[in-house]
């Protein structure tokens, strides 16, 4: 088996958040779903995802001044689905969304969307590797449980149970 095969075979069992991240391209807006986005640093806020290629949707992404990165939750399987398509209708008539004052694309219905301003842009592997500045957190109407991706599906995390006493029956 190769190291490529091992390693994608390996992260396939390695559960990872899902985002959207959405920007006003040339041709008006794009966005994609992305299972890389990691949080950097608190103070300054600093995020990083990656882009798999530099065509259509993620190469807008890649060239945009600024960008929101949705937090998908527990709801947002098809969203994440819709903008994981190539060549599916992102920004159709059945799609919630508008755009910012500041111009970027916001999708109602997700959990936190960050705003963001690229830092820089690093080539690594087959991928290209975006840092950015968080500078505004729109902020849910109500928090739910996050999408996750794991073993090449969508999947949810049930809600947490506080720990029972010593003793007690659940």
């Amino acid at each position: 088996m190769s190291i490529r095969t091992s390693f994608v075979d390996a992260f396939r069992n390695h559960p990872a958040g899902v985002a959207v991240i959405t920007a006003t391209g040339d041709d008006g807006p794009v966005g994609i779903t992305s299972s890389s986005v990691i949080s950097i640093s608190a103070d300054p806020a600093v995020l990083a995802f990656s882009l798999q290629s530099l065509r259509g949707s993620a190469a807008a992404i890649a060239t945009a001044t600024s960008f929101l990165v949705h937090l998908a939750h527990s709801g947002n399987a098809q969203l994440a689905s819709t903008f994981a398509t190539r060549g599916a209708v992102r920004f159709g008539d059945d799609m919630e969304w508008s755009f910012l004052e500041t111009g970027e694309p916001l999708l109602h219905g997700t959990g936190h969307a960050l705003r963001a301003v690229p830092l820089s842009t690093t080539a690594c592997g087959s991928a290209l590797i975006v840092t950015a500045e968080v500078v505004d957190v729109v902020t849910p109407a109500r928090i739910r449980s996050p999408l996750v991706y794991h073993d090449r599906a969508y999947r949810h995390l049930a809600p947490t149970q506080p720990p029972q006493p010593k003793g007690a029956q659940p």
